[in-house]
């Protein structure tokens, strides 16, 4: 399928591409297959009943890549997808994935992806999903991802996940279960503005030996948006957790943390931190010594708060 400008903008902006990628790929846009390239490890087969793809990763595969972008351009298109990834023991690989909405017209446009992870022992993955909203329509874009993560035991994941403009409401739900020796880490950033809403809820279990987790949301509520962050995690052995929300507000902004902890073990570690506030004044006028007005100093601190 031939992508016009506007899809292929979508493609770079969530997965920061601007040529067909080296590894494996499938691209995806209103709907339809875009594109898809397989690899000697890597294959990537859509699903009977056409509700997603399965990318299934052979054990001991190093440092390749799966990008799989999804990118709507048409106003009133609404889908599910369900993809799964089997990731063999002791691989290492790298995963973009993503979506990107252009909505111009009067219809609200929806994707809501549900993928699950199933990382075999030792093995690693670096995971990037990205969300991007954009279109002058009076159309919402609506983004819901789910994602379901399980950890054999001494794996390692890497989450980022980005929503930085642009995305009128979403609703995140991500749950991940860790077996004895099991790493994860996520870092959440997020902005909201307008009247936009950003629901993020993550559930984390750890149940072995020496698993561990470390999750870290960062967001900015500007105009009169509204964030509500949850962060969980359960201890149910020797382990560590940790979860930090930290969020600026703006305007009429308004963000609700919510931190809970769970310890099942005489020998769970788990903490939390969380700091909602404003943009300090001396960063301001630290910055506006230095030439900025106002509005650039604010759009500094906020992108370097957000990086």
């Amino acid at each position: 399928m031939e992508m016009d400008e506007i899809q292929k903008r979508l493609i770079a902006e969530v997965a920061d591409l601007h040529d067909i990628p080296v590894g494996a790929y499938n691209f995806r846009a209103n709907s339809k297959l875009a594109g898809r390239n397989t690899t000697a490890n890597i294959d990537i087969i859509s699903k009977e009943d056409g509700t997603g793809i399965d990318i299934r990763v052979k054990p001991g595969t190093k440092k390749e890549s799966i990008h799989i972008p999804v990118v709507i351009s048409a106003s009133g298109l609404k889908e599910v997808v369900y993809n799964d990834f089997y990731i063999g023991e002791d691989a290492d690989v790298f995963i973009v994935a993503g979506c990107g909405i252009d909505n111009c017209g009067k219809q609200d446009s929806e994707h809501d992806g549900v993928h699950r992870f199933f990382i075999g022992k030792n093995a690693h993955v670096k995971y990037v999903e990205k969300h991007y909203g954009s279109g002058e329509g009076e159309g919402k874009r609506l983004l819901n991802p789910g994602t379901e993560i399980h950890m054999d035991e001494g794996s390692v994941m890497e989450m980022e996940m980005v929503q930085i403009k642009g995305v009128d409401s979403t609703h995140r739900t991500s749950t991940a279960e860790l077996k004895a020796g099991a790493k994860l880490y996520i870092q959440e950033r997020l902005m909201t503005h307008g009247k936009q809403e950003a629901f993020s809820v993550y559930k984390v279990v750890l149940e072995g030996d020496g698993a561990s987790a470390d999750i870290v949301s960062r967001s900015v509520a500007r105009d009169d948006s509204y964030q509500k962050v949850d962060l969980g995690i359960r201890g149910d052995a020797e382990c560590y957790g940790h979860t930090e929300c930290d969020s600026i507000i703006m305007d009429n902004g308004r963000v609700l943390a919510v931190p809970a902890l769970e310890a099942n073990s005489v020998d769970a570690s788990l903490v939390h931190e969380a700091a909602i506030g404003k943009i300090a004044g001396e960063q301001l006028d630290k910055l506006m010594t230095l030439g900025l007005t106002e509005e650039e100093a604010e759009e500094q601190i906020i992108n370097g708060f957000l990086k």
